[in-house]
């Protein structure tokens, strides 16, 4: 019995250690590039995201003069696809708002947090991001 009991006590701290080490190995970020400014992989994503928008908006302006009134207006433009125009972007969601002389493009997470900064940019494509409320103009550019 006793045995049994010191095998059942050693599978469970094996198991509570590679819980652990398991938990540690998924939170720790790996940079994609040089320079890379996410926190997660899901931010990596909404900066790729948000990358191609810009680059997008860029092009279809030295195209047309103006900037796109809606994703949708971007679709063919530079690598932006008709899949991109969905709002859902997995842990985060999508706000394209146009106006008179641009546009705003917001990305908000599911839940903001260290890991899940929300992000903002215009039309000048700096991007902004805040880890504890909506980014805007006003929050700190990500380097």
């Amino acid at each position: 019995m006793k045995n049994g009991y010191r095998w059942a006590i050693s599978l469970t701290l094996v198991g509570v250690t590679s819980a652990a080490l398991l938990a540690t190995a998924q939170t720790t970020y790996q940079p994609k590039f040089p320079g890379d400014p996410a926190h997660s992989d899901s931010e990596a994503i909404a900066l790729g995201y948000m990358r191609t928008v810009l680059r997008a908006q860029r092009l279809y302006n030295r195209k047309n003069q103006k900037y796109a009134a809606s994703l949708a207006d971007l679709v063919h433009t530079g690598s932006f696809t008709r899949r991109m125009v969905n709002p859902d972007r997995g842990d985060y969601n999508v706000s394209f708002k146009p106006h008179k002389d641009g546009f705003d493009l917001l990305l908000t997470p599911r839940q903001i947090d260290s890991d899940h900064r929300s992000f903002y940019s215009g039309e000048d494509g700096t991007i902004h991001g805040d880890a504890e409320k909506p980014a805007s103009a006003d929050s700190p550019p990500i380097k």
